[in-house]
């Protein structure tokens, strides 16, 4: 009897295990899906092959999870595998007593089914270990570049605004840095306050931190240039340039469609 509800305890205790890692992964930037099946991977030591698992490894904060997974997967599989052999295995017990140990290991793992894929237990133990993990983690480290499809020479970079600076003491509307190709995400003000998705409005000051988005080139020249006339000529370049940039990727368009269209007429005949 001991040997069987140890088996239910480390069928329990593996199912949490696994829910916390597939929401720490998700927390990396994985989506839920993904996260529970790689967490159950690595935990049952499938050692799935896909883009997923590459995501994964290749991903500090996700390396360490999974790492941990798989040695108490090993410890986990070893222990449930030895208390089913004991469950079973014991001379000194009648036919009834087998009988009542296997109706209520059944019992027991059915209950624990219905509860590991109930959406309800699902949402709630969701919550409970997202709390968890804001509170006493700072689990934030996520694969920007993975989730915007960052490629070829477009990046996200911090830009510390300094009170010599272009764009110190500007609205987002006066800097036009739309037409230079660069689109803010955020600015970080002190250390509690976060703008995301500054308006046009928003005065960008000496400290600010700002999250931008554009071509590696076009930010480090952004990052360096300093206020006077000197800044506004390379503000009026930096356009003609990204106008340059704009033309080009419209050409590249107009092909590519030319060549899907091409191999379409070509599919069809």
């Amino acid at each position: 009897m001991v040997a069987a509800i140890s088996l239910l305890v480390v069928v329990s205790v593996s199912i949490l295990i696994t829910r916390i890692a597939a929401i720490m992964l998700a927390h990396t930037g994985l989506s839920r899906e993904t996260a529970r099946f790689q967490a159950r991977s690595a935990f049952t030591g499938a050692g799935f092959t896909t883009g997923e698992s590459e995501r994964v490894v290749s991903h500090p904060v996700r390396r360490r999870i999974v790492l941990v997974l798989m040695l108490l997967g090993n410890a986990g599989i070893v222990s449930a595998v030895s208390s089913l052999i004991l469950t079973f295995v014991d001379s000194g017990d009648d036919g009834s007593s087998l009988t009542l140990r296997i109706v209520m290991l059944t019992l027991g793992l059915a209950i624990l089914w219905a509860i590991a894929t109930s959406p309800w237990v699902d949402r709630k133990l969701a919550r409970l270990i997202d709390w968890t993990l804001h509170r006493y983690t700072r689990l934030d480290v996520k694969d920007y570049a993975s989730l915007l499809q960052l490629s070829g020479d477009y990046r996200v970079i911090e830009i510390e605004v300094q009170s010599e600076d272009w764009m110190c003491n500007k609205t987002l509307s006066e800097l036009q840095l739309r037409d230079e190709g660069i689109i803010v995400l955020g600015i970080q003000r002190g250390k509690d306050t976060y703008l995301g998705v500054p308006q046009g409005d928003t005065t960008v000051s000496a400290g600010d931190i700002m999250i931008a988005y554009g071509r590696y080139d076009a930010l480090e020249e952004l990052d360096e240039r300093r206020r006077g006339r000197r800044g506004e000529k390379e503000h009026k370049k930096a356009k003609a340039e990204q106008q340059k940039v704009v033309e080009q990727q419209a050409d590249e368009d107009a092909e590519s469609r030319r060549e899907q269209e091409q191999d379409s007429d070509k599919s069809e005949t």
